[in-house]
């Protein structure tokens, strides 16, 4: 390999591994006390050339196992993977939060990230205070710092609470001011988590484009996580995909993604769907939806729907804790991921609704005529301050037929050029007024110009 090669790599992970022990307190014997003493003299036993050691007793659990990838420098790079597939752990190893049990992993420049709400934040310190101790943490002069100040204020939106302490924060603001900090005071390598789908989805949108901006620089390189493959695709050209601790595909985006959701669908029984709790999903998690059916206006479960025929998706979901004010969409896309439309249960001043631990069931009535062809639904469950409670793609297939819904009704032969959807529309012609003649005034005899 070349100088100039390795000077390129910015990320290289060589057969990681990370064992922990079940059944064990934090730490295993001794519970927090032992864990902060083993924390203090750990840089001591590195200086020294020795490897971590646990002397815990207790089954085995090998959160990552053999994970190998090298990331170039610039490269915008996302990882999916089911719960508990080891995400979260491997970027924690990048943002040497804990260290590897076997093998290694090799950084080319400053570390910054986004893991979990509140992460590199005193609670006590104000909002500004806190961005000048991350810019410190980060090797930032204070002249640095100032000069992305008021980018930094101006992108979080939390200007009116600049000089309150984080512990009063929302778990929105937290990630607000913590993105905004990670994208502006920026570092070389850049790790960001599921985290960002706790904020609303207007700033998920506005992250999303500040990291496409970032990523167009081709001078920072990106690893995000998230359980959404749309929001993955719209930043990441490449995706790794860890099943059970490994690496199982490492492609561009398109075909790492079509690969995976191959993998994850929930199960179908002709017209509607149960959604274990294994299903990839993205959200908070306090309600789950666990059956999706299609259905017509009498009620009866339908594969097909005809062209021009109104149809209805319904929505099972468990809910663990009470949410006061809840929202549902529905989304429709083209099999190959491509989202068209989407019904939410807030659209035009609808109702809130109070969910209470238990299982509901929430019916949407569209009446959007589809042209045809094969379609796919997406659910999802948010709170009325945009945060995502439950997000699932791909969740029931179903065909848009061109034989009209009722019999002697009207026949469309599909053309891809006009789209997947007719939507409603009225037409009012606009009568343009007459051209006015302009008045000129007579000209009296021996007048000229003058």
């Amino acid at each position: 390999m070349s100088a100039d090669t390795r000077n390129a790599t910015a990320i290289q992970a060589e057969q990681v591994g990370k064992r922990y022990y079940l059944g064990e307190g934090v730490g295993g014997p001794g519970g927090l006390a032992a864990a902060l003493e083993s924390g203090l003299k750990a840089p001591f036993r590195r200086l020294r050339g020795h490897r971590p050691v646990s002397h815990v007793e207790g089954e085995e659990f090998w959160a990552l196992r053999d994970v190998s990838f090298s990331i170039e420098r610039g490269e915008v790079v996302g990882m999916i993977g089911r719960n508990g597939a080891g995400k979260s752990t491997m970027l924690k190893i990048l943002a040497q939060i804990t260290p590897p049990t076997e093998g290694r992993v090799v950084l080319r420049g400053r570390v910054s990230s986004l893991l979990e709400v509140g992460t590199g934040f005193h609670p006590e310190l104000t909002g500004r205070e806190n961005i000048f101790l991350n810019g410190t943490v980060l090797g930032m002069r204070r002249r640095q710092i100032v000069e992305k100040f008021d980018e930094i204020v101006e992108f979080s939106e939390i200007g009116q609470f600049l000089d309150t302490p984080v512990k009063r924060y929302s778990s929105g603001m937290y990630v607000r001011l913590a993105f905004s900090v990670a994208s502006h005071l920026l570092t070389e390598i850049l790790l960001i988590d599921e985290v960002l789908a706790v904020g609303d989805a207007a700033f998920q949108r506005k992250c999303l484009d500040r990291m496409e901006a970032i990523s167009r620089s081709g001078d920072h390189t990106i690893i995000f996580v998230s359980h959404s493959t749309q929001t993955v695709r719209k930043v990441a050209d490449r995706i790794i995909l860890l099943e059970d601790g490994r690496l199982t595909l490492d492609g561009p985006a398109e075909e790492v993604t079509a690969k995976y959701l191959e993998r994850i669908q929930p199960i179908e029984h002709g017209g509607f769907s149960v959604i274990g709790r294994d299903v990839t999903r993205g959200g908070t998690g306090e309600a789950r939806t666990v059956r999706v059916a299609l259905q017509d206006d009498s009620g009866n479960i339908r594969e097909r729907i005809h062209f021009g025929e109104p149809f209805t998706v319904e929505l099972t979901v468990e809910v663990d804790k009470p949410i006061p004010e809840a929202a549902f969409d529905v989304g429709i896309s083209t099999q190959d991921g491509g989202r068209f439309m989407t019904a939410s249960s807030s659209d035009k001043g609808g109702e809130w609704l109070e969910l209470r631990p238990g299982t509901h069931k929430i019916r949407a009535r569209i009446e959007a005529t589809l042209y045809p062809g094969e379609f796919v639904i997406d659910a999802g469950i948010y709170t009325s301050n945009g945060t995502q409670i439950d997000d699932i793609e791909r969740v029931l297939s179903f065909t848009g037929l061109n034989t009209p819904a009722v019999e002697g009704g009207e026949r469309y032969q599909w053309d891809v050029s006009q789209g997947y959807v007719r939507a409603p529309s009225s037409w009012t012609p606009v009568e343009e007024p007459s051209p006015v003649e302009p008045l000129t005034a007579p000209v009296s005899p021996g007048q000229g110009a003058r």
